[in-house]
């Protein structure tokens, strides 16, 4: 599977954005996909995660409430809607691929990344 990200970019406070992953590659659907971010300095965490069936979703708290994840299997896409955005969401956010077996929060559980595309919320 190839991930391709887009849709970063700069806003201010409270604004949004939305990130989009486009896939390629056999059986999209049958892999969990997730977002991660990575701030300078920091170590990647995880952002939100939906499962292969879309039936369930996992957000980390510190984005619960504001963002939303979803996936289209037909069109091999997954989106990352970010509401009130705050400055501590600046990072760079990749979109991974992983086992539908597997914890959807762990990093070490997605075998396929996306380039990253860089969000900043100025203050």
């Amino acid at each position: 599977v190839q991930l391709q990200a887009s849709g970063g970019g700069l806003v201010q406070a409270g604004g949004s954005l939305r990130l989009s992953c486009a896939a390629s590659g056999r059986a999209f659907s049958s892999y969990n996909m997730a977002w991660f971010r990575q701030a300078p300095g920091k170590e990647r965490e995880f952002v939100a995660a939906i499962i292969w069936s879309a039936r369930n979703t996992y957000y980390a708290d510190s984005v619960k409430g504001r963002f939303t994840i979803s996936r289209d299997n037909a069109k091999n896409t997954v989106i990352l809607q970010m509401n009130s955005l705050k400055s501590e969401d600046t990072a760079v956010y990749y979109c991974a691929a992983g086992s539908p077996y597997s914890a959807p929060q762990l990093t070490s559980n997605y075998d396929y990344w996306g380039q990253g595309t860089q969000v900043t919320v100025s203050s």
